[in-house]
């Protein structure tokens, strides 16, 4: 599923990261890695767990200490600037955790006290639907809950851009479209959103542009649309023949990708010009096709075509 985007405005990115570079114990987990994003945008960070993402965020944050490269926050160094970047950047960690015994209203309280203008806690609240949950002690939340009070604490600064790292891992299917349409709101409301996560539907429900990294590079950086289209197998058509096809005349059609079969029923990746090739072979060889279905590709199949060795 995919939701109408609004292009980036044009202007200078307002984060932007240049040959970034980090190894722990002699192992390159992030190699060169490039990228900016743009002021208003759902940028995305996508990738297989391990393959450097989540350090390259952490180096935006200033959390970690980059080996090499620039990296620039609203113009700000997230190292040299860092008493600054924290009143611009707002960050959900992979792994966040709270007091089990503090309650949702004491932390967005606490939260608050760091920041020299804050957003007032009781509308964000509000808006994440954590009121009825102001006296409720994190322990006794649920993950979703966990998660959207995360949110109010990585927003309750008034960032001008917010950090989302694996936000929905561990949800259940329902608490995480939740979440991805408070993500939208965020948007919404202005502020820029980095997205890290391994999930292909996330990124490709809620991104404008995706980085896509494997093995500690980037390997791709597009539009959903565009590192889709991108793939060597943008159309899928699946079908049942109503007899045997010869899987080598398949292999041969023009533009195709991938031949699969399964229990007598057959899937071809491939271009239109696939898609009117099998139409064709089906006709001449008088092949009835049950269950035809052509669809658009996922990003999920245009991950594992772009980042195959």
């Amino acid at each position: 599923m995919t939701t109408s985007r609004r292009p980036p405005p044009a202007g200078r990115p307002i984060v932007e990261v240049s040959d970034l570079r980090k190894a722990y114990g002699g192992r390159t987990v992030v190699d060169g890695v490039s990228f900016s994003v743009e002021e208003g945008e759902i940028f995305g960070i996508l990738g297989l767990n391990g393959a450097g993402k989540t350090t390259s965020v952490e180096c935006v944050e200033g959390l970690r200490v980059p080996d090499s490269g620039r990296i620039r926050v609203a113009g700000l160094d997230p190292l040299a600037d860092r008493a600054e970047v924290t009143e611009v950047l707002g960050a959900q960690l992979q792994e966040s955790a709270l007091q089990a015994k503090i309650t949702v209203r004491e932390a967005l309280q606490l939260y608050a006290a760091f920041y020299p203008r804050p957003l007032d806690w009781r509308p964000l609240a509000e808006r994440l639907g954590l009121t009825p949950k102001l006296t409720t002690r994190f322990g006794k939340l649920s993950g979703g809950q966990k998660q959207r009070l995360f949110i109010a604490l990585a927003l309750i600064g008034s960032p001008r851009v917010v950090v989302l790292d694996e936000l929905t891992t561990g949800l259940d299917p329902r608490a995480r479209r939740d979440t991805w349409a408070l993500i939208e709101d965020v948007r919404a409301s202005g502020v820029t959103v980095i997205l890290v996560t391994h999930f292909m539907e996330e990124a490709q429900r809620l991104c404008d542009r995706i980085a896509l990294i494997d093995k500690g590079r980037i390997s791709a950086l597009d539009t959903p649309e565009g590192l889709i289209a991108r793939a060597s197998g943008a159309t899928v058509i699946s079908f049942t023949p109503s007899q045997p096809i010869d899987h080598g005349v398949l292999a041969a059609l023009p533009g195709r990708a991938t031949v699969d079969s399964k229990d007598g029923r057959i899937t071809l990746s491939g271009t239109d010009e696939t898609v009117n090739a099998v139409i064709s072979l089906l006709a001449r060889n008088r092949i009835q096709a049950h269950q035809l279905r052509v669809t658009d590709a996922t990003l999920d199949d245009a991950f594992i075509d772009l980042t195959k060795a």
